[in-house]
C-alpha cells in the first residue's frame, strides 16, 4: 500500500472572470519514511498543494489517500511547519510546546507529555531558550520552536512549507544542517516545499518541480542519489551533486524564461552626462577626468573603523577595513550575521559616520550621501504613491537638469525595459510584487550614472528562484554601463556570480578583511553558463569552508584561512591538467 497517493487534485480560486486555476491534475505517490521536495516559483501554488495535504483545504477534482483513507480535514498525523511561525506571543518556547503535545496526548500522564516536549525543544537546540517568549528570539530561533512543536505531535507524514525561506541565506544553511540531522533521527515520511534547490538536494530523496501557475502541475523528477550524511562544502567535489543541481537549476530556468518577464523596448540611451560626473564645463577636462590616474585607486579605503555607543561603553563594530578598488571593478562583500558588512557599505554611502580613518572615491573624500553613489537596498524603498516610471524619474530629472524632457524620459525607459518592466513601468509601486519593485529599485540606481553602484543585500527578501532571475538582469544591466560596484550579500552563489573579487568579513565586533578572493570567471556572466565553468565549484567550495570556519564565532588562524585557499588553487590546478590531457592525446 502506497503511504501517500495524490490523484488527479485540482484547485481554483474565485469564479467567473476573477476565477484562477491554481493546481491542475496533480499526481504523485510517496512511499513511507520518503523525503520528497516540491520546488516552484512563488505564486505557483505550493502552499495550496501543501494546504490541500494537511486536509486544510478541499480540492476541486481529485484528492488526497493517506495510509488508505482519504484526506477530508487536518489531522495530528499530519504535522505541517509553516513559513510564518505561527507562535503564541504570551507563552514561552516550551508553553508553545507543550500546547501541542497536550492537545494530542490527553491520554498521557502530564509527566509524559512534559517529557515528550522536552526531548523535542532539545533536539531542535532550544534547551536555554526554553523559558523564553518568541519576542524575545531570533527568527531562526523561531522556526526551530516550530519544528520542535510539530515533531512533538509524533506526526507519521511531517509538511514544511518553505519553512526557512525568511530566514537569510547563512542562518538558513545552519538550519538545514540541523533540519538533516533531526530527519536522520526521526525518520519520517517529509514533504517540503521550498524555492531553494541547494535545501532540496541537502535533504531530499527526490526533487519535484511544480511548473510556474495558473494550473501548475508536477514537472519531471530528479532522484538524489548522494550519501548520507551530506555535507554542503564536500558535495561541491561530488560529481554526481554537480550533474543533479546542474540539472535541476537548468529545467527551472527554462520554466522562468518561458514564463516571461516583460520585453525589452528598442529604446536608444541618449549620449547625456549627469551633473555628478560634469562638475568641470571643460570638455578636455571631463575627458581627463574620466582616464584619470584614480582609476587603479578609484575608491579607497584607509583602516576604516566603526565605534557606536553603547550603555556598556563602545562598540567597535568595523576595525581595521582596508581595501582598494579598480575603477569598472564589482566586489561583494560577505560574512556572517554582524560581521559589519552593511556598516561598511552605509559608511561609503555617506549615511553613516566613519569613526576613524577615510574613504577617496575617484580622489575625493566621502563626506556625506549624494546621487554620485547610488544604493539599492533589501527594501525597494519606492514612494507608493508614484508610478514606477515616476519613482526612476524623481532620481533622473535631478541629475540630468540640463537634459531635454525628451532626453531623460528615454533614460527613464531605457533602463526600465532593460529590467523587464517595459510593459509595467506605468503601474503604481503600490500595485508590484516584490521582484518588480526590486527591479525598479536597479533601474533607477543605474539610471543615474553614479560613480558608485552600492547593493545592500538587494535580493535577500525575494524566493531564491526570482533571485535568479534580478541577478541575471543586474548582470545584463551592469555589463552596458562596467559602473564601480560593491554588493553586500549572504548568498555565496550571488556573490560569486557578481564579483571579480569576494571580499570576506571575520566575525564582529572589531570585524576586518578575513579573506580575499579573486574570482577568474569569463564575462558576462549568467547562471546557468557559470554551472557549466569547471571551476565554479572550486570557488564555491571555498566561500562555503571559509564560512564554515567563521561558524558559532570562531577565529580561525592564519594557516587555517590558508590551506582553505590553498585547497582550492589546488583543485584547480588538478582540474586545468585534467582538461589539458585529452588535447594533448589528440
Amino acid at each position: 500500500m502506497t503511504f501517500l497517493e495524490i490523484s488527479n487534485l485540482s484547485k481554483h480560486y474565485g469564479e467567473g472572470k476573477n476565477r484562477t486555476e491554481v493546481l491542475k491534475n496533480i499526481n504523485l505517490k510517496v512511499a513511507d519514511g520518503e523525503f520528497i521536495a516540491i520546488v516552484g516559483f512563488s505564486g505557483s501554488g505550493k502552499t495550496t498543494l501543501i494546504s490541500a495535504l494537511a486536509g486544510l483545504i478541499k480540492p476541486d477534482e481529485g484528492g488526497v489517500i493517506f495510509k488508505g483513507k482519504e484526506i477530508t480535514g487536518p489531522g495530528p498525523e499530519r504535522g505541517v511547519v509553516f513559513q510564518s511561525y505561527s507562535l503564541l506571543p504570551w507563552l514561552s518556547v516550551a508553553g508553545n510546546v507543550c500546547l501541542a503535545v497536550d492537545a494530542v496526548f490527553k491520554a498521557k500522564s502530564k509527566a509524559e507529555r512534559r517529557s515528550i516536549a522536552e526531548t523535542y525543544i532539545n533536539m531542535v537546540g532550544l534547551t536555554a531558550a526554553r523559558d523564553r517568549k518568541p519576542a524575545e528570539l531570533s527568527g531562526g530561533m523561531r522556526q526551530r520552536v516550530a519544528v520542535a512543536r510539530a515533531l512533538a505531535m509524533r506526526p507519521e507524514l511531517l509538511l514544511m512549507d518553505e519553512p526557512l525561506s525568511a530566514l537569510d541565506a547563512l542562518t538558513r544553511a545552519k538550519l538545514q544542517d540541523e533540519f538533516a540531522d533531526i530527519c536522520e533521527q526521526e525518520k519520517k515520511t517529509i514533504i517540503l516545499v521550498t524555492n531553494d534547490v541547494d535545501e532540496a538536494i541537502l535533504l531530499a530523496d527526490r526533487i519535484i518541480p511544480l511548473t510556474p501557475g495558473p494550473s501548475a502541475t508536477l514537472g519531471p523528477e530528479f532522484r538524489v542519489d548522494l550519501p548520507r550524511p551530506r555535507d554542503r562544502a564536500e558535495m561541491n567535489s561530488n560529481d554526481e551533486f554537480i550533474r543533479l543541481r546542474a540539472a535541476v537549476t537548468d529545467y527551472l530556468l527554462q520554466l522562468g524564461n518561458d514564463r516571461g518577464s516583460g520585453q525589452e523596448r528598442d529604446i536608444t540611451l541618449p549620449n547625456i552626462v549627469p551633473i555628478t560626473q560634469a562638475a568641470d564645463p571643460s570638455p578636455d577636462a571631463y575627458v581627463e577626468a574620466s582616464a584619470s590616474a584614480h582609476d587603479e585607486r578609484y575608491l579607497e579605503f584607509s583602516e576604516i573603523q566603526k565605534v557606536y555607543p553603547t550603555p556598556k561603553g563602545p562598540l567597535t563594530v568595523v576595525d581595521g577595513f582596508d581595501l582598494k578598488m579598480k575603477k569598472g571593478e564589482f566586489i561583494t562583500l560577505i560574512g556572517h550575521s554582524g560581521c559589519g558588512k552593511s556598516t561598511v557599505l552605509s559608511m561609503v554611502s555617506g549615511l553613516n559616520e566613519i569613526s576613524r580613518g577615510g574613504i577617496i572615491l575617484d580622489g575625493k573624500h566621502i563626506a556625506g550621501a549624494g546621487p554620485d553613489k547610488a544604493v539599492v537596498f533589501q527594501a525597494p524603498s519606492l514612494l507608493p504613491w508614484l508610478s514606477a516610471y515616476d519613482n526612476v524619474a524623481l532620481g533622473v530629472d535631478k541629475v540630468y537638469p540640463n537634459a531635454t524632457r525628451a532626453e531623460r524620459r528615454d533614460v527613464v525607459e531605457y533602463y526600465l525595459s532593460k529590467v523587464g518592466l517595459g510593459d509595467s513601468m506605468h503601474k503604481m509601486a503600490d500595485d508590484l510584487s516584490n521582484g518588480m519593485k526590486q527591479r525598479v529599485g536597479i533601474a533607477r540606481a543605474f539610471a543615474l550614472s553614479p560613480k558608485l553602484l552600492l547593493l545592500d543585500e538587494p535580493f535577500g527578501m525575494l524566493d531564491s528562484l526570482t533571485r535568479w532571475e534580478l541577478q541575471d538582469v543586474l548582470m545584463d544591466v551592469w555589463k552596458r554601463t562596467q559602473v564601480t560596484a560593491i554588493c553586500v550579500t549572504h548568498d555565496v552563489d550571488e556573490a560569486i556570480l557578481l564579483a571579480d573579487r569576494v571580499v570576506m568579513m571575520s566575525n564582529g565586533p572589531n570585524a576586518r578583511i578575513g579573506n580575499i578572493m579573486e574570482v577568474d570567471l569569463p564575462r558576462p556572466r549568467s547562471r546557468a553558463a557559470l554551472l557549466g565553468h569547471p571551476d565554479y565549484y572550486a570557488y564555491r567550495e571555498e566561500l562555503l569552508d571559509f564560512l564554515e570556519a567563521y561558524e558559532g564565532g570562531a577565529n580561525p588562524s592564519e594557516e587555517q584561512l590558508e590551506s582553505i585557499k590553498q585547497k582550492r588553487a589546488t583543485r584547480m590546478a588538478r582540474q586545468a591538467k585534467a582538461a589539458r590531457m585529452p588535447a594533448a592525446a589528440e
